[in-house]
């Protein structure tokens, strides 16, 4: 008789399983990857990750959770440690450089990921959000300081460009860590002091 799960077991498992899989799907895509491959990366039986997932679909929308979920923590992180508008927008685009140059294989299955057959989970859509709330709040604060104007989305939109940019070159191979992120400091004040009135 299996033994009973307590939520720390389970939520222990889910963990060490989406971890596997993060690195697994980065590495073989995700086509190739079969959920017996995850149980033995994991040394358990090929039905123990049925226990914990409905089927690998919904491993993809966990991993891609947790993913969006670290990335969300990371540009709120910045965004609270900075009050001057100006320096808190450019430290939340250095943590969303930061976060893709040390995650490159999370950074890829939040954003590289085309036709996949399952929609979103409300958990997945709701960490898409956060993230992007966060690149709206810190462009309305530029807003509200008068150091741009425009709709805080739109300019979001444009912000958020711009360092995607940055991240893809570096993870391309088209230019260093540090100038992705010089770059990007440049970039980002030269925004800030054209747009300003």
């Amino acid at each position: 008789m299996p033994r009973i799960l307590s939520e720390a077991d389970v939520a222990d498992f889910r963990a060490r399983l989406c971890a596997a899989a993060e690195e697994q799907f980065a590495e073989h895509g995700i086509e190739a990857v079969t959920l017996r491959q995850l149980a033995a990366a994991l040394g358990v039986s090929p039905m123990t990750p049925y226990r914990y997932f409905r089927d690998k679909d919904e491993i993809i929308d966990a991993v891609r959770t947790s993913a969006f979920d670290r990335f969300a923590d990371a540009l709120e992180e910045a965004f609270d440690a900075h009050g001057d508008p100006a320096e808190r927008s450019i430290a939340v685009g250095e943590a969303y450089l930061d976060f893709a140059l040390n995650n490159p294989r999370a950074y890829a299955l939040m954003f590289d990921l085309k036709d996949l057959k399952a929609p979103p989970s409300e958990g997945l859509l709701a960490a898409g959000r956060r993230a992007q709330d966060c690149q709206v709040r810190h462009v309305q604060g530029l807003i509200d300081a008068g150091l741009i104007t425009g709709n805080a989305e739109d300019q979001g939109r444009i912000f958020w460009a711009s360092v995607y940019g940055f991240a893809g070159l570096v993870l391309m191979g088209q230019i260093s860590p540090e100038e992705g992120r010089r770059l990007h400091r440049l970039a980002s004040r030269s925004m800030i002091t054209n747009a300003a009135p």
